[in-house]
């Protein structure tokens, strides 16, 4: 029975495959195709967590878009921020003849970074600029995947926007856009990050927000959140107990190159990163290995051996 409960997990249609009958399928097969909206705590957790099956998403025909929960901006670098303002000083002059702004929020950012102690909160001008690199790399990796810029939401949720590692609880204003969004868009499918492990609590409380928002438009009686299903996906940090797994979408080894290139893409995650947690793994090692294990478990099980499986659990809220 648990073989084939695993084999039934398989599958290369994480909206499900249109017009077959396959009553053991993970998701429906209509309607066909499927607004989806996969929710993403920081600006790469999608690419990391689930870049296989975002691919195959929008490559199969469904209407997706992603709602970039937070903007990220204390996981940039202090070298990062004066390298881009360096772009932009020598943009600024050759385009426009007059660099004088970018020069002066480069010598500003230079002075204080200059002397900015541990753990001393960036000004509000570095922070804009932090969260303006990671906006512009999650733009980059939408359009990798294929996504127009319609299809792309920046949240900026508040609470999170402390300037510390620390972070405010879940807020009315975070339940009230995120709300809004839902409402936009009427999903038949959400994709949220379901794992607690973050070491700074930040999926937590976006899977808070996510949960929350549903539960409360199904109080207020919107039609459409019935015939909507959510998953959650695991982050960079762990992955799903093998009994949990209820859809496991398959990757070959060019899909898993390809989802390895959308993860280059966040360079300011690359290499070295202020949060990197216990791990000294770089992001894209720590998916492809995550992801081959999975895959590896299921061949040992004695199902068909894969490169690579991205693993979700259905939540009924």
């Amino acid at each position: 029975q648990v073989f084939y409960l695993l084999r039934d997990s398989i599958t290369g249609w994480p909206a499900g495959k249109p017009g077959a009958r396959l009553p053991a399928h993970p998701e429906r097969a209509e309607p066909f195709p499927k607004r989806v909206l996969l929710f993403s705590p920081h600006p790469d957790d999608d690419i990391i967590s689930m870049g296989g099956t975002f691919q195959r998403l929008h490559d199969q025909g469904h209407e997706v878009h992603v709602a970039y929960q937070t903007s990220g901006n204390i996981a940039v670098t202090d070298e990062f921020v004066t390298r881009f303002l360096d772009f932009a000083v020598g943009f600024e002059g050759l385009f426009r003849g007059d660099a004088r702004p970018a020069e002066k929020v480069l010598q500003d950012a230079r002075a204080f970074l200059a002397q900015k102690r541990r753990n001393q909160v960036d000004t509000p001008e570095i922070r804009a600029i932090k969260g303006l690199i990671r906006r512009c790399e999650a733009r980059a990796t939408c359009r990798h995947v294929g996504l127009g810029e319609e299809r792309i939401h920046f949240q900026n949720l508040p609470f999170y926007e402390t300037g510390t590692i620390e972070k405010n609880p879940m807020g009315a204003d975070d339940v009230r856009l995120t709300m809004e969004l839902l409402r936009e868009i009427r999903p038949h499918q959400v994709f949220a990050a379901g794992d607690l492990a973050d070491p700074h609590g930040t999926h937590k409380v976006c899977l808070d927000v996510v949960l929350e928002s549903l539960r409360r438009i199904k109080a207020e009686g919107d039609e459409w959140v019935n015939d909507c299903w959510l998953w959650l996906y695991k982050g960079a940090w762990q992955e799903w107990e093998i009994h949990e797994i209820e859809m496991a979408v398959p990757m070959s080894p060019d899909q898993v190159r390809q989802k390895r290139f959308g993860i280059f893409i966040h360079q300011s995650q690359k290499d070295t990163v202020p949060f990197q947690g216990s791990d000294d793994r770089e992001f894209w090692q720590r998916a492809e290995d995550r992801n081959a294990h999975t895959a590896d478990l299921y061949a040992q099980l004695g199902l068909t051996r894969y490169a690579a499986m991205e693993a979700f659990v259905r939540w009924h809220y």
